[in-house]
């Protein structure tokens, strides 16, 4: 029978000194809190006692390094999958903020479109990507759970779609924690959100970066 659970995590807090939108760019590493964050993820599934049969992973640093303690408890070898990866983003590398944007009227073209949006990926095709891994994890896995180690964007996306929300969102707005695990499962034809796990400390994590 195809997997029973799928649990998607979110990387732990990233070293990002300089405040900037890291997007795909290579060398953003967990900061030692986010190695701890990434540990507690993997404690809670453990606690859960949860049977991890695959784990398939983004692969940025930050996501491989969130993965390690996964792989490392429950022995199993990161599965590299490039549907999992952080959305492409024209401000990637630059410190967004409104005070840097009202200084670079040269980029205020690139944020003409909120719905699509037009400084990125599409949100459509998030979503795609993202159904699409899912999917294959879920009925290649015989038995057991699988992890999928993504980021903010494409796991607040795939919580969209299968709530039926509208993709066009507020970032303020979304729920997916530094080192969060949302679990979902099949239902019908389709998958649901059944259960949101926040088992990291929060308190001190600094959440800047993202998409």
């Amino acid at each position: 029978m195809p997997a029973h659970r799928i649990h998607l995590i979110r990387h732990g807090e990233v070293h990002n000194p300089n405040g900037v939108l890291y997007g795909r760019l290579p060398n953003f590493r967990l900061s030692e809190l986010g190695q701890s964050m990434a540990h507690s993820a993997a404690v809670n599934l453990k606690n859960q006692q949860r049977k991890i049969s695959a784990l398939y992973v983004s692969p940025l640093q930050r996501t491989q390094e969130s993965a390690a303690p996964v792989a490392s408890l429950f022995g199993l070898k990161p599965i590299l999958d490039d549907r999992l990866l952080e959305p492409t983003n024209v401000f990637e590398g630059r410190p967004l903020s409104a005070k840097y944007l009202a200084t670079r009227p040269h980029l205020w073209l690139h944020l003409r479109d909120p719905k699509t949006p037009s400084w990125g990926e599409p949100y459509e095709q998030i979503s795609k990507r993202m159904l699409e891994v899912i999917h294959e994890a879920w009925e290649q896995t015989e038995s057991g759970d699988v992890v999928l180690v993504s980021h903010q964007l494409p796991i607040e996306i795939v919580k969209r779609t299968l709530s039926g929300r509208p993709l066009q969102h507020n970032p303020k707005q979304r729920r997916v924690d530094l080192s969060s695990i949302t679990s979902i499962e099949r239902v019908g034809n389709s998958f649901a959100e059944v259960d949101y796990q926040r088992p990291a400390d929060l308190a001190r994590a600094i959440d800047r970066g993202a998409v």
